[in-house]
């Protein structure tokens, strides 16, 4: 039996030469079901270990990462307070691709074309691993948040509503 060959993302490639573990998971997507929700029933977890990776910006700082889990929404405000912003606002979807080299649904915290201030939410503390994108559509990454937080020079922060 041959192996299949997973893709080699750049987030992948980072995490391979900090020598990082974790695993991939891949899985079917189509445009309609993005989201945390259809990810997390068909790899058969729990919607609330998915985080989604949100780029928004900051009115002083500029880009920044929320890591949030995929059962919640972002609190613009809490974000804006912990990052030192008056006012922060998503980021508009025809921007993450040049800014990141991620497209929206496969937009990954590790592996961005620019290391950006990353928050992560503070449930993932709790967690033994979470999983997020891979930096493709269909393929996620299991991995210690602590280790990823360590990592991206992040924070554990309050972030979510």
């Amino acid at each position: 039996m041959v192996k299949k060959k997973v893709a080699k993302t750049n987030a992948v490639r980072f995490l391979e030469q900090k020598k990082i573990s974790f695993k991939l998971s891949e899985y079917e997507y189509s445009e309609d079901h993005l989201g945390a929700k259809s990810t997390a029933k068909q790899l058969g977890i729990e919607e609330s270990t998915i985080f989604k990776t949100l780029v928004a910006v900051g009115n002083k700082t500029g880009p920044l990462v929320a890591v949030i889990p995929g059962n919640k929404e972002l609190d613009l405000k809490k974000i804006a307070k912990v990052s030192g912003n008056k006012k922060v606002d998503m980021l508009p979807m025809k921007e993450l691709e040049p800014l990141t080299g991620y497209i929206h649904g496969g937009c990954s915290p590790v592996g961005m074309k620019k290391q950006f201030p990353t928050f992560f939410a503070i449930e993932a503390k709790e967690l033994d691993t979470i999983h997020c994108s891979a930096g493709m559509r269909g393929l996620q990454l299991e991995i210690d948040p602590k280790v990823l937080v360590t990592l991206l020079r992040g924070s554990f922060e309050e972030l979510t509503k």
